[in-house]
């Protein structure tokens, strides 16, 4: 490859990588035809872009991203960059990709994550990492912890006004 096209590639790579706030380097090596386009469309419907790069221009683009060198040690063998601007989400597509394994050696395997500025080595962390909360769910569980109060005082109010209803209703049924 020229040093004009690795250029061309290193800048894509940046490109993409500037595109997302999340990155997941997975591998993906042995995985045939068939489990390779299940993933590609398992990716595509969760919005995580699945790209294969030589390990050397991802590096380079990388480090012009300013990511930490801890992570470049991920970067041996067959690696695939999952992009995606929600945290968790390859890494609940990966868990739900190799679910039926009990040995712990299926494809796509985690290598490394870059995840709220915070890098993470190992397939170890695959558990953690799905259980991180994504922005939207954060906003969500506010949303519900404000509306409770709310809730309940409303609640309380109707509930009032029942009873007192009901104790105003059966006075006038004895005055008769």
């Amino acid at each position: 490859m020229k040093k004009e096209d690795k250029n061309l590639v290193i800048e894509a790579l940046g490109a993409q990588l500037a595109e997302f706030s999340h990155f997941y380097l997975v591998d993906i090596e042995g995985l045939n035809a068939e489990k390779t386009s299940e993933l590609r469309r398992a990716c595509f419907k969760q919005d995580i872009k699945l790209l294969v790069a030589k390990n050397t221009l991802l590096q380079k683009a990388l480090e012009k991203k300013g990511v930490e060198a801890e992570i470049f040690g991920a970067l041996k063998g067959n690696t695939a960059l999952m992009l995606s601007n929600t945290g968790n989400a390859p890494a609940k597509l990966i868990k739900e990709f190799t679910k039926g394994d009990k040995t712990g050696e299926a494809k796509p395997q985690l290598k490394a994550a870059y995840v709220e500025e915070t890098v993470y080595v190992g397939k170890q962390n695959l558990e953690f990492l799905c259980a991180i909360k994504s922005k939207n769910e954060l906003i969500a569980e506010l949303v519900a912890l404000l509306q409770s109060p709310a809730k309940n005082v409303v609640s309380a109010l109707q509930s009032g006004q029942n009873t007192i209803h009901g104790v105003l209703q059966t006075l006038g049924e004895r005055a008769e």
